[in-house]
């Protein structure tokens, strides 16, 4: 994780602080505390009713909610993110390949398949969590060969993708962990070093406001910021691998790295 460290400042260090403030009583040293995600959330904010496509051919299809504890991208985030990923010219070849890792009900890969993606990934740990994302693929009416669940931990699968059945790279990598739950200086690396990442392959990356903005520049230059945008306590960082101007309107935007508005 080096290479985040060095240009993030400390990153890392934050994210521990905020953590172990996060175990703590409200008050003491005052910090801004990661509010309980994943496994810690309280169950009676997951509300399976409110999961649902926004935009393209499936545009307000229900989506079914695992039985754990999730924290999806709310509505109006994904809606933002994909306008964005039309935008750039992302889904115009009909042909992009989509991992939607962390991907709970699968309720971001599917978003990418209404747009016009033709095929996507979804990497959970949970067997529940594959198994409702496979079956909302089927229910809001694509085909059974669009989408693929794979039971695994995510780092795991970016280590070595063709042991799951994945050789070829994608086109959009989205994450979108439990922010309480991983490090993200070690998640942005293993992703950053993946086979799953190719030239123009762009990444998505969800993260908490409370650890500042993500660096422009990641793995040596290699990982480059378009976008990165605040709604609310979640953050959106939008970056594009080894670009080569293939992609229309995906022109980075480095002030946006500098200070979260």
């Amino acid at each position: 994780m080096a290479f985040l460290w060095n240009q993030s400042g400390r990153l890392v260090q934050r994210q521990r602080q905020l953590l172990t403030a996060s175990k703590k009583a409200a008050g003491g040293s005052g910090m801004k505390r990661i509010r309980a995600q994943g496994k810690a959330r309280e169950k009676g904010l997951n509300n399976p009713n409110k999961l649902k496509v926004m935009g393209g051919s499936a545009r307000g299809r229900k989506l079914e909610s695992p039985e754990v504890f999730l924290r999806p991208m709310m509505g109006k985030v994904k809606e933002a993110l994909f306008s964005s990923l039309e935008y750039m010219g992302l889904f115009e070849s009909g042909a992009a390949r989509v991992l939607d890792l962390f991907s709970g009900s699968g309720s971001v890969g599917i978003e990418a398949l209404s747009r016009g993606a033709a095929e996507a990934c979804f990497v959970d740990f949970s067997k529940n969590c594959c198994e409702v994302a496979t079956k909302n693929v089927e229910t809001i009416g694509f085909q059974k060969e669009q989408g693929k669940a794979v039971c695994a931990s995510v780092y795991d699968f970016l280590l070595d993708p063709a042991k799951f059945g994945q050789s070829q790279p994608f086109d959009l990598v989205t994450c979108t962990p439990p922010y309480e739950e991983v490090v993200y200086a070690e998640l942005i690396d293993r992703i950053a070093k993946s086979p799953v990442l190719a030239e123009n392959t762009i990444v998505v990356v969800e993260y908490p406001v409370e650890l500042g903005c993500l660096p422009h520049l990641l793995n040596n230059g290699r990982l480059v910021g378009l976008r990165n945008k605040r709604y609310g306590r979640t953050v959106i960082g939008t970056y594009i691998n080894n670009p080569t101007g293939a992609l229309t309107n995906a022109e980075p935007r480095p002030e946006e790295f500098e200070k979260l508005k």
